[in-house]
């Protein structure tokens, strides 16, 4: 079973991460700067969301079970809606609180010129993640936005790894500015400042992860292109006068459920029945090659219905 692409991007987050962790770490030591804190945490955050994600990978591939008739393609949902829970408790609100903190007692740097060369290297390293990312999502977005690829994704690696990538970068940045302006101004109170904008930034990121997880773990539909291809291939099939009511359920980011119920003309014999049904499965299953379980009905629909 596919994984839906994406595990590349996953790695390479990984591993840039791992790195990035321990060299803000090294930098917190000699600096002190509560800045180079919350970014250290918001690695390892960043590293223990991309080990969420590929367990979650791992585990939506085993086998369907008696007690999981459907399988466990939800568990990469579970492991996105996990990810926004940990951004948000471990990389924004401790940055929030430490950023208050260094509000209420600051304290002059020691070193600074280590901490910029570690975000330097950071926000390469990190650069190199986001460009793997989007070469990664290209093959998927299509002609979206990117919003809008994020928002209607049905796999959640990519759009998490952008969206942790992106505030990665953005965060760096953020610490850049606070340790530069507090050492070129002798004012600590940038670097505090520093602190509290990667503090609401990983606060609104972990959100949007969140919330996009959660509506794919409760059950989403089909995107609506995907709903209309499967509709003009039932409608298409022979025999088939029309679909008459229609439900599509995503198990998993590559396995969709699809149960319809569609008239049929009047007067075929069982056996014509069967074969309409088949025949109507076969082409609704070209049309959307993500399809794993069917379920359809046959009906007579008591007014006639025009194949217009």
């Amino acid at each position: 079973m596919s994984t839906g692409g994406g595990t590349k991007a996953v790695l390479a987050a990984l591993a840039a991460n791992l790195g990035i962790a321990l060299a803000k770490f090294v930098a917190f030591l000699f600096t002190r700067s509560s800045s180079m804190l919350a970014e250290s945490i918001h690695s390892v955050a960043d590293s223990g969301n991309q080990a969420l994600l590929l367990l979650g990978q791992r585990q939506s591939v085993r086998p369907a079970d008696e007690d999981h008739p459907f399988g466990f393609g939800r568990s990469r949902y579970i492991a996105g809606f996990l990810v926004g829970i940990v951004l948000f408790t471990v990389g924004g609100l401790f940055s929030v609180y430490e950023g208050i903190e260094k509000l209420r007692h600051p304290h002059h740097l020691e070193s600074p010129l280590v901490a910029i060369v570690i975000l330097v290297l950071a926000i390469g390293l990190e650069g190199f993640s986001f460009r793997t990312a989007i070469t990664e999502a290209r093959h998927h977005k299509g002609g979206e936005s990117w919003w809008r690829f994020i928002r209607d994704a049905r796999a959640p690696e990519l759009p998490v790894v952008l969206l942790e990538d992106f505030a990665a970068l953005i965060g760096l940045v953020f610490a850049l500015v606070g340790v530069g302006l507090t050492s070129l101004l002798d004012e600590p109170l940038w670097d505090a400042g520093g602190t509290l904008a990667i503090g609401v930034l990983l606060l609104v990121v972990a959100v949007v992860v969140a919330v996009e997880s959660y509506g794919m773990l409760v059950g989403e539909a089909a995107t609506p292109a995907v709903v209309t291809a499967i509709r003009a291939a039932l409608t298409a099939a022979p025999s088939v006068t029309a679909v008459l009511d229609m439900r599509t359920l995503h198990l998993g980011p590559d396995e969709l459920l699809v149960a319809a119920k569609i008239g049929l003309d009047p007067g075929l014999t069982v056996a014509e029945v069967a074969a309409a049904i088949d025949e109507a499965e076969r082409l609704l299953r070209a049309a959307a090659p993500t399809t794993c379980r069917v379920y359809l009905e046959p009906d007579i629909p008591r007014t006639p219905v025009s194949r217009a």
